[in-house]
């Protein structure tokens, strides 16, 4: 007969990516008990947009984080140029920026060994628990708010409790959704077909974008090989399957013309991997007892590789905002039937608002000035005047790149350090 239990925590995080993770580590370390649930069982999943930015790796220092994260093989990326045939479009290089900023690079590292690192450090501090293979089903509600959630394990259907429960559980959020919170649709002219080549050596390393008559890729030096995100049409990939994978690779080849002696390598559509792109954000991230961030909060388009990174400053922001109250409430023998006060948790979202919507009209500017024009195939994208002008897109370029590597509002590591296991 399934098993069915009732736990308690301080804090119940549903989602054990970026956000959820990094959250965990941070309240655990302030000596907050906080309970992270992952549906899967690991993070060997392929999840593609593996950038760790320079905003990322500013909050990794400040936890002693960095040394550790260099030493798992990677390769770091400074530049981002896109164009057609005639000319440049994008040109940003983060070598540009002032020397005494500390990290200009992003760190491709694939995400389940960022997870596994940030899980690993978590362990130490005894307030930390992980529960793998636990899915959300939904919230535990009582009196008009949220006090927990209820889950799923191989062994049976459990209860939660919690005084504070948080949504960290992706863009489609089953505990967004259970609990009645409905993002609100920005939308976007391309979905993405990921894939891989082989990279010989000597060829141009970073990040690179070709544009040709109606279609566009970027890719990404991965060391050994060529991660190519390939921009369609939003709504064609169902055409795109019935043409065939002959037919994807002579688009591939006519587009990027020094991959054709390897596009071969994409034989199958197990290795073609498709992306729905969504651009959306909740109105209000809370609910009394809940609150949403990262993608749960505001799904981001993949222009510029910003999810993980808005994501895991959603954390680093919760977490400065929120330990020393979650302390408090910790110590409150009737903890689990009181509602966290609400005007506390909305904190959360004036705080992280900016650089959210911010981010997002960037993100939206590039898809209606080059992506959308290109893919409509009317021609090639235009800038605005000066924008045009060459000085115009190296200024534009590098307005781009500080607001996607280095954020709106950065966000700084300001809980404390309890003794670790």
């Amino acid at each position: 007969m399934p098993e069915h239990t009732t736990m308690t925590t301080t804090c119940a995080i549903s989602g054990g990516g970026p956000a959820g993770i990094m959250l965990g580590l941070l309240l655990a370390r302030a000596g907050v008990e906080v309970t992270v649930l992952e549906k899967h069982g690991d993070f060997l999943r392929d999840f593609r947009g593996d950038t760790v930015h320079p905003s990322t790796l500013q909050l990794l220092d400040e936890l002693g984080l960095v040394r550790e994260l260099e030493s798992i093989p990677h390769q770091n990326v400074s530049t981002v140029r896109m164009g057609t045939h005639h000319q440049t479009l994008v040109d940003g290089d983060l070598g540009r920026f002032p020397s005494h900023w500390k990290y200009r690079h992003v760190a491709m590292i694939p995400q389940w060994d960022f997870l596994n690192l940030l899980t690993e450090h978590a362990q130490r501090y005894p307030a930390f628990r992980l529960l793998m293979n636990a899915e959300t089903l939904g919230p535990i509600e009582q009196d008009g708010a949220v006090r927990g959630l209820r889950y799923r394990d191989p062994t049976g259907e459990h209860e939660l409790r919690a005084v504070l429960t948080v949504a960290a559980d992706g863009r489609r959020s089953d505990l967004r959704r259970a609990a009645g919170m409905e993002p609100v649709e920005l939308g976007a002219p391309m979905d993405v077909l990921w894939l891989r080549v082989s990279r010989h050596a000597g060829e141009p390393g970073g990040l690179v974008g070709f544009i040709g008559t109606g279609e566009m890729a970027a890719m990404i030096d991965r060391g050994d090989y060529w991660q190519i995100a390939f921009l369609i049409p939003k709504g064609s990939y169902r055409q795109l399957r019935e043409q065939g994978l002959p037919r994807l690779r002579q688009r591939l080849a006519g587009l990027l013309p020094f991959i054709t002696d390897r596009v071969e390598e994409i034989d199958d559509w197990d290795k073609v991997a498709f992306l729905e792109v969504g651009v959306n954000r909740l109105r209000r991230w809370d609910r009394p007892g809940l609150v949403a961030i990262g993608d749960a909060a505001h799904t981001m388009s993949p222009i510029g590789g910003v999810g993980i990174n808005l994501a895991v400053q959603d954390a680093v922001a919760t977490a400065n905002l929120m330990a020393d109250r979650l302390l408090e409430a910790q110590a409150d023998p009737r903890r689990f039937d009181r509602t966290l006060n609400p005007k506390l948790v909305q904190r959360i979202q004036r705080r992280r608002q900016l650089p959210t919507i911010g981010t997002q009209l960037v993100q939206r500017f590039a898809q209606r000035q080059i992506i959308d024009r290109v893919l409509d195939g009317n021609g090639e994208p235009r800038l605005p005047w000066p924008l045009s002008t060459d000085r115009g897109r190296r200024l534009m370029s590098q307005a781009m790149m500080r607001v996607m590597m280095y954020g709106l509002r950065p966000e700084h590591v300001h809980t404390p350090g309890s003794g670790a296991r």
